[in-house]
C-alpha cells in the first residue's frame, strides 16, 4: 500500500475512534422533560468514597433485614453506580427500558469485577 494510501487509512481509522464510555441508548429516552439518546459512564472517574457513597445509599433503599452477599452483583447497587459514573440521577438510570438497563449495569459490573 502506498504512504499516501496509508495515512488516508490511519485518518479514517483515528475519526472513528469510539469513546468506550459513551453508551448510546437503544432509542431516545425522556425524563424530566429532557430527551436522552446516550449516557457517558465515566467509571474511571468515581473514587472509593463514590463507591462506598452508593453502598450507604444501598442501604436507605433497601429492607434493613435484606442481606446482600455480594453488591457488586446486585442491580440495585449497579443503578447507583451507573448514575454516579453517568452524573444523571438514579431515578433516571432506574426508568431506563430494560434493555439498556440491564447493559449499562453489566458494563458497571464489569468495570467493578475485572
Amino acid at each position: 500500500m502506498s504512504e499516501k494510501k496509508q495515512n488516508k487509512a490511519m485518518q479514517v481509522a483515528t475519526s472513528e475512534a469510539v469513546d468506550e464510555r459513551v453508551y448510546t441508548l437503544s432509542r431516545p429516552f425522556s425524563f424530566e422533560g429532557k430527551e436522552y439518546t446516550e449516557l457517558v459512564l465515566d467509571f474511571d472517574s468515581l473514587s472509593g468514597g463514590d463507591l462506598l457513597s452508593c453502598e450507604s445509599q444501598l442501604k436507605t433503599v433497601t429492607d434493613a433485614n435484606e442481606f446482600i452477599p455480594m453488591k457488586e452483583i446486585s442491580k440495585p447497587y449497579l443503578a447507583l453506580v451507573v448514575a454516579r459514573a453517568a452524573k444523571v440521577p438514579v431515578e433516571l438510570i432506574q426508568n431506563l427500558p430494560a434493555k439498556d438497563f440491564s447493559k449499562v449495569t453489566l458494563r458497571a459490573q464489569n468495570f467493578l469485577l475485572t
